[in-house]
């Protein structure tokens, strides 16, 4: 459970006090700051401690079986101190809120209220109408992706037009940090227009939409003038950037201003999706100054066969070529990727497949990449054990990774 502090905030008449708890990826911490920016424009005042807290609002994560889990403990926790303290109600957002709106309602009635992304213009309003007894119908879920054109190059006006309000989850600079950290995630866009098998994302976070490079690099300059040196640029899938603002090469273009702002002096960037790397973003990240040469790549598996039961592209002979370009153009790049095994219908000689492009790969690089690992419930967890141990005997630790391993069971 990761907690903020952040800078008291002056009283109003409406003076409240909230607490932001936050789960999940990097990209949730935005929306937190986010929600924090709006609820501090309109007088809340932000606390460190749910303990301390008028109103606790638990950002979920509803991606995983165990961030699932640890997003109900938070909520159950923060509940735990109602009638024993200031905390009077207990507010769910995020996406685990938004995948199940009324369902989870029903089933964790603990939560006060059940908020979707549709609420977040209006979050003030929203909680100040919680924590005085008014009860809030929660919403029933929806395909988010039907909010907006299927044509990208379409979906630019109707984001200008009413993303903030009707869309919701992010896209405006009413952002307000919660620590002090150097680096701050920066959101680029936010939905996917893949349609991975094992993936619900696109349904609750939408269809892909980007937001314009003005309004990114304004967050870039206010985060850096707020005490941020590293930016980490993040979003479902970094390298769809500028495609529905008629660009696809949009980002090779930007790439440089943002490390030209006063203060910035690392640049990552995060999400890159394999099938859509192209030799000039490749090209880009490895010449332009103050980006880390660090490639966020989800292989997800290596078999043919197993990557289109994924309805994803690629096998290992293509990761392989993609792993060299990168050697060739910066040897000492650092390459983070994620590996899903024990996938339904995948077989020991898919296993075997997997296993093999590891000991490839590493055999391509002088310093060898972190890799972690997600599974699904295992037809073969024997499958899980074994790769455990493969990987600790032929894996090394790469800088700029945290000195563990993330082994975590996959739910769709």
């Amino acid at each position: 459970m990761k907690r903020f502090v952040a800078p008291s905030d002056s009283i109003t008449l409406m003076s409240r006090t909230v607490a932001i708890v936050t789960m999940g990826c990097a990209r949730n911490e935005v929306d937190s700051e986010e929600l924090a920016g709006r609820l501090a424009a309109d007088g809340w005042t932000l606390v460190e401690d749910v303990e301390s807290a008028e109103v606790a609002v638990v950002n979920t994560c509803g991606f995983i079986e165990s961030a699932k889990k640890d997003s109900v403990d938070a909520l159950l926790e923060a509940n735990s101190l109602k009638g024993h303290g200031v905390t009077r109600a207990v507010v769910a957002v995020g996406c685990m809120a938004e995948r199940y709106g009324k369902e989870l309602a029903e089933a964790l009635p603990e939560a006060d209220a059940i908020l979707g992304f549709d609420d977040y213009q209006d979050i003030s309003a929203r909680l100040q109408s919680i924590v005085s007894g008014n009860a809030h119908t929660p919403h029933v879920p929806r395909d988010r992706r039907a909010l907006l054109p299927i044509a990208p190059v379409e979906r630019a006006a109707a984001r200008d037009e009413s993303y903030a309000s009707s869309l919701g989850a992010g896209g405006s600079l009413f952002r307000k940090r919660l620590g002090n950290a150097p680096w701050a995630p920066l959101k680029i866009a936010s939905g996917c227009d893949r349609r991975c098998s094992f993936c619900a994302i696109p349904y609750f976070r939408g269809s892909f939409i980007s937001r314009r490079p003005t309004e990114i690099l304004q967050e870039g300059a206010w985060l850096a003038q707020n005490g941020v040196s590293e930016l980490f640029l993040v979003s479902e899938n970094t390298t769809s950037y500028g495609k529905d603002l008629g660009d696809l090469k949009l980002m090779e273009k930007i790439l440089h201003e943002f490390a030209e702002i006063e203060g910035v002096e690392r640049v990552r960037l995060s999400y890159l999706q394999p099938a859509e790397m192209r030799p000039s973003l490749l090209q880009a990240m490895i010449e332009t100054d103050k980006v880390a040469p660090y490639f966020d790549l989800s292989f997800q598996h290596t078999s043919p066969t197993v990557l289109r039961r994924m309805r994803r592209f690629g096998d290992s002979e293509k990761f392989l070529h993609l792993i060299s370009q990168i050697r060739a153009l910066s040897p000492e790049a650092g390459i983070r990727s994620n590996f899903i095994v024990g996938f339904p219908g995948e077989t020991q000689a898919d296993y075997d497949d997997l296993a093999d492009f590891i000991t490839a790969a590493a055999t391509r690089m002088r310093t060898t990449q972190r890799l972690s690992i997600s599974t699904i419930k295992l037809r073969k967890k024997s499958f899980v054990k074994e790769l455990r141990r493969y990987l600790r005997l032929q894996m090394k630790w790469f800088h700029f990774a945290p000195r563990h391993a993330l082994v975590n069971q996959y739910a769709c």
